[in-house]
């Protein structure tokens, strides 16, 4: 089992609460063991502004998946769920992003790992410093607080839980 590894949820559509609920139910049965979560937080849509506001949280996982596994059941459970991809940055019902596969430095034609919007996004770093502050992103070298304190991105995250 692979520990340490973070995904970021989040929902902009319909009971958004409740999306973030299934999608952890849904984890936990197809993907690993959730070890921990943070707040759910909420935010002004990112990229694509004229949209719902986000509901956002990260959770920890255990997994023996690897990475491209890990992927391919993520983009099952959205799918299960309903989410369908119409554009870029557009509204949706559940989104699961893999932000760090523990300290794993991963690239392929679909998944890049550490997810390559960390640093840029408020909303992401947020509840990420809440579960892991200290975790040292493996190719910037600098912990989840530094990039956090570095972040440029204005958009408020507020805790709602």
């Amino acid at each position: 089992m692979t520990k340490g590894i973070y995904l970021l949820s989040g929902s902009n559509l319909g009971d958004k609460n409740a999306n973030l609920e299934q999608a952890k139910t849904l984890i936990q049965s197809h993907i690993g063991s959730i070890e921990r979560f943070s707040s759910v937080y909420e935010t002004a849509a990112w990229g694509k502004t004229e949209q719902p506001s986000f509901l956002n949280q990260v959770i920890e996982i255990s997994t023996s998946l690897s990475p491209g596994s890990l992927l391919n059941i993520a983009l099952q459970i959205e799918q299960d769920m309903g989410r369908v991809r119409v554009e870029k940055w557009g509204e949706r019902l559940i989104d699961l992003d893999i932000l760090y596969y523990n300290d794993t430095v991963y690239s392929s034609s679909h998944l890049t790992i550490p997810h390559p919007g960390i640093p840029g996004r408020r909303f992401t770093l947020v509840p990420l410093v809440e579960l892991a502050p200290g975790f040292i992103h493996p190719l910037l070298k600098k912990t989840n607080e530094v990039l956090l304190e570095e972040c440029l991105d204005p958009l408020p995250v507020n805790k709602i839980t």
